[in-house]
């Protein structure tokens, strides 16, 4: 499950794909749109411009961009950037792996090999998945 921050960060960037290449939105207006507390929202747009997703304006015209192009922004790399790695057990992580405590051998673990082909499936759907195909999916029927 990803974490509340998270899916706030994922909404905040689709808000700003919506918008025309380089157009500023001010945070009032991600706030009320989304529904995202302004303050909470603060803080996750500080970290997607530490991480190069957004910059912020300032002035009359000020607000926060994409310095992406939306076709280039992964639902994977936000994942991993807010929450960290994308990994139902810790034997499966990447870039954080560690061996279960309770696991006697990872080669024969029943349990591993069910949740490795959910994370490699997950993991595949995330790092293929961009904002702009965010936007044309809600206009499909599910």
């Amino acid at each position: 499950m990803i974490s509340q921050k998270a899916k706030y960060a994922l909404r905040a960037l689709v808000s700003l794909a919506r918008v025309e290449p380089g157009t500023s939105v001010m945070i009032g207006e991600i706030s009320r749109a989304q529904s995202i507390p302004k303050k909470f929202l603060e803080q996750i747009l500080l970290e997607l411009k530490r991480a190069g997703f957004v910059a912020s304006r300032r002035g009359r015209s000020g607000g926060y961009v994409l310095l992406k192009a939306p076709e280039d922004i992964m639902f994977g790399e936000v994942l991993r950037l807010i929450d960290g790695p994308i990994a139902p057990l810790p034997c499966l992580s990447k870039i954080a792996y560690r061996k279960c405590a309770d696991c006697q051998d990872e080669a024969s673990c029943e349990i591993r090999h069910v949740f490795e082909r959910v994370t490699l499936a997950t993991r595949a759907v995330l790092d293929s998945t961009t904002l702009a195909d965010s936007l044309r999916l809600q206009d499909l029927p599910v």
